[in-house]
């Protein structure tokens, strides 16, 4: 797999939650489109002789740019670029955002996934949480992308939401359901440092739920959407059959993927790079010539390896005969007496040669993971 991430920096409104670099402003897309294209073509050389699986537009809001512009940036790529014949296009949504007639835009424009930041479908929930759509426009939304004939659409789902209760959270899971989308994530609400919703934190403003209760609700999660029959892969995503995110993989399986747009980060070979996290920053040295990175590292092989091993569980799972191929590593007799543990109390399961959390492993994934990824690079 390679992917190609681009982040488009423009909201309407910030979400006090987001710590994704982003601005309340819309009247410079027009100079970022043109400076996010001579972006692309300073990193055409990193993608040749790669085939790009997935691409994806993140941000921010990638719907406040008009079909036209996003059709000039997909007929670049495809000028430099080579892309699967299955290749998966995302594009990110705020329900708030869409008509029929942009949507089918973007369709034309080779966009074939679409993902609505959703978060809730209450009233009081989508006010804390900054939200400008509400519950209709989320409905509204599913229909018309529907109608404009996307057939791969992820709807993102926030639960522990201070307010929340079990009841909301299952009316939440009721009303998605119902709309039948074909990917769903569900997070848990984080309070990221640097955020306002972080700040009202310290000041006492906001309380967070009960850890008891955040996991109790994830359970929840968990449970209502396996039965309604979307599969777990990762942590936090959920597919129907066939649907697994494609770029979502790329990620979590350590592959590479390029990165363009303000604060993208990207990672091909041993290098991780990201760009400068402001606009004009981002846009004064696009406009040099010169490749916008704030900084880069080179991972050395221990952190190939960490990076593997927490990328890897988190999702569907750490495949021995690839750990032992790439790092030499039998990874059974290295993580035991960790290992029969986790398999008898239910964590992880091993078949088919890949050790794979349980829906029970994912509620403790990040104490497994770390204690897997020391016990292996010891």
């Amino acid at each position: 797999m390679f992917g190609l991430y681009l982040h488009v920096p423009f909201c309407q409104k910030k979400c006090s939650y987001c710590d994704f670099y982003s601005i309340e402003s819309t009247e410079h897309i027009a100079r970022f489109v043109d400076t996010l294209r001579r972006e692309i073509d300073l990193r055409a050389a990193a993608g040749t002789g790669h085939v790009f699986t997935s691409v994806f537009f993140g941000g921010g809001t990638p719907s406040l740019l008009h079909p036209d512009e996003i059709g000039s940036i997909t007929a670049l790529l495809r000028g430099h670029f080579t892309f699967a014949d299955d290749c998966e296009w995302t594009m990110e949504c705020n329900p708030g955002t869409v008509t029929l007639e942009r949507l089918q835009g973007y369709r034309r424009c080779g966009i074939n996934r679409l993902s609505f930041g959703v978060q809730s479908f209450q009233t009081s929930e989508l006010e804390f949480l900054d939200r400008i759509h509400d519950a209709d426009q989320a409905v509204e939304a599913m229909k018309l992308a529907r109608e404009a004939g996307f057939e791969n659409v992820n709807m993102d789902l926030m639960f522990a939401v201070p307010g929340q209760t079990i009841d909301t959270l299952r009316d939440n899971l009721r009303r998605m359901i119902e709309l039948n989308p074909d990917h769903i994530s569900a997070y848990s609400l984080i309070y990221e440092n640097g955020t306002p919703l972080y700040a009202d934190l310290l000041k006492g403003r906001v309380k967070p739920l009960p850890e008891e209760v955040d996991a109790e609700m994830y359970h929840t999660v968990i449970t209502t959407l396996r039965g309604a029959g979307y599969e777990q892969y990762e942590v936090s995503n959920f597919a129907r059959p066939g649907r697994r995110c494609r770029h979502n993989l790329t990620y979590w399986h350590a592959e590479p993927y390029l990165a363009v747009g303000p604060s993208a980060h990207g990672f091909v070979g041993t290098t991780r790079y990201w760009n400068f996290r402001s606009l004009s920053a981002w846009t004064e040295h696009v406009m040099k010539g010169a490749l916008p990175e704030a900084n880069h590292e080179h991972l050395s092989e221990s952190d190939l390896l960490t990076e593997h091993v927490f990328l890897h569980l988190r999702a569907d799972g750490l495949r021995a005969a690839e750990v032992s191929a790439r790092f030499g590593i039998d990874i059974r007799s290295k993580l035991q007496p960790d290992l029969t543990y986790w398999i008898e109390e239910g964590f992880v399961t091993d078949r088919d040669d890949t050790l794979s959390l349980t829906a029970e492993g994912y509620r403790v994934c990040d104490e497994i993971s770390s204690k897997a990824a020391a016990r292996l690079a010891g």
